[in-house]
């Protein structure tokens, strides 16, 4: 299983940074987030691992369609769901990210103040590759963006990982809601990832 010392090291080593931007949204965008926001559906799936957060799924994060994911470099669908099925028991799929590929959810409704990410994984080649995680958006001037917000260091088996704080602060925004979409890149050997959560902290 993961855990947050194990991220801490990777940190440490210096593998990723958090870096602070400022996103303004004007009130029309920020009208059509709120739109986005509405009848997201909230799930405990991480309560086997003692965290009862309401977690909500990234557009497809159970990888059952073959939509919801921009796939680069050879990140594709694969037979094989994460052990644990705790979407439901019929999933069989999950995302294999080998060397050089990246996957990227579509937009996904969050708060800005305290959202965190969490999703399985298994790393299927060196314990030395770890699987970077980046959350983009578009600044105030309509400009994408993406940051590295952490990264994981895991097991050649299905394990949850750990919660990873999405930097929300950055944003500057408390009390307001936000799209942003997160980019898996393995910086070495191969993954999979599976069931990808966000613990949003939005408001209504």
């Amino acid at each position: 299983m993961y855990h947050p010392s194990t991220l801490r090291r990777g940190v440490a080593a210096g593998l990723f940074a958090a870096t602070a931007v400022a996103l303004l949204l004007a009130p029309s965008a920020q009208g059509a987030v709120q739109a986005a926001c509405d009848g997201q559906v909230i799930e405990q799936p991480f309560m086997p691992w003692a965290d009862p957060a309401g977690y909500v799924l990234v557009p497809n994060g159970t990888v059952e369609r073959g939509t919801g994911w921009k796939l680069e470099g050879g990140a594709a669908r694969a037979a094989g769901n994460e052990i644990f099925h705790v979407h439901d028991d019929r999933d069989t799929t999950s995302l294999t990210l080998p060397a050089g590929s990246s996957a990227t959810t579509a937009p996904i409704c969050v708060g800005l103040e305290h959202p965190t990410l969490r999703l399985f994984a298994r790393n299927r080649g060196s314990m030395l590759s770890a699987l970077l995680v980046e959350v983009l958006f578009e600044d105030a001037g309509g400009h994408s963006r993406a940051l590295p917000i952490g990264g994981y260091l895991g097991s050649s088996s299905w394990q949850p990982t750990a919660p990873l704080p999405v930097v929300a602060n950055l944003f500057e925004l408390p009390g307001e809601n936000a799209e942003v979409a997160f980019r898996f890149t393995p910086t070495g050997a191969g993954w999979s990832i599976d069931d990808v959560y966000v613990d949003p902290f939005r408001h209504g």
